[in-house]
């Protein structure tokens, strides 16, 4: 008898299957190991700019107090500072943007995908070494990890409407080759 067999005929529950290391956790978010530099930066990012929304705190307090947080140093710092300071000097601008999209008001968006939002316009606008595609890609990964239920459907959404005004060029030769989306 094989080792099921023998669970089962002892009624034991059988073993569950092995996990195939694939790079990714249970929930689908990708596992700590798999992330990029970049990516480190964009969550510590999201997480300032989550403390900006919610707590009105000084940006500098706020830089501060991630720049201590366990596996910052694991982070892009150059990317991360532009995300953060960025955003936060530009937010009138980024809601500027981003509010003809919106079917409901900013007080009704939950402060993480606004904070997400921020991110991929900011990169969108100013961070053109990072294709647009890879912006909505990421954008929608810290949406999956730290939003709400289907948040990353929403954050999808208003960053597929945005990529075609704010990155013409680049979508366009995408819809020509067939790989764009939107």
């Amino acid at each position: 008898m094989t080792e099921d067999n023998n669970n089962k005929a002892a009624g034991a529950k059988p073993r569950p299957e092995r996990q195939v290391r694939t790079g990714l956790t249970s929930t689908g978010a990708r596992k700590a190991s798999a992330k990029s530099n970049r990516s480190r930066a964009r969550e510590f990012a999201l997480q300032a700019l989550y403390q900006h929304l919610v707590g009105r705190n000084d940006p500098t307090d706020i830089d501060h107090f991630t720049r201590d947080l366990a596996g910052f140093h694991k982070a892009d710092a150059a990317h991360y500072d532009a995300l953060l300071h960025g955003a936060i000097e530009g937010a009138e601008q980024l809601d500027a943007l981003i509010r003809p999209l919106l079917d409901r008001k900013f007080e009704e968006i939950s402060p993480i995908e606004h904070a997400v939002m921020w991110i991929g316009v900011y990169e969108f606008q100013h961070c053109l070494d990072v294709p647009w595609r890879v912006v909505l890609n990421e954008c929608i990964e810290l949406a999956k990890e730290f939003g709400g239920t289907d948040g990353h459907k929403y954050v999808n959404a208003v960053l597929n409407g945005l990529a075609p005004q704010l990155r013409a060029a680049e979508v366009e030769a995408d819809r020509s080759s067939g790989k764009a989306r939107p």
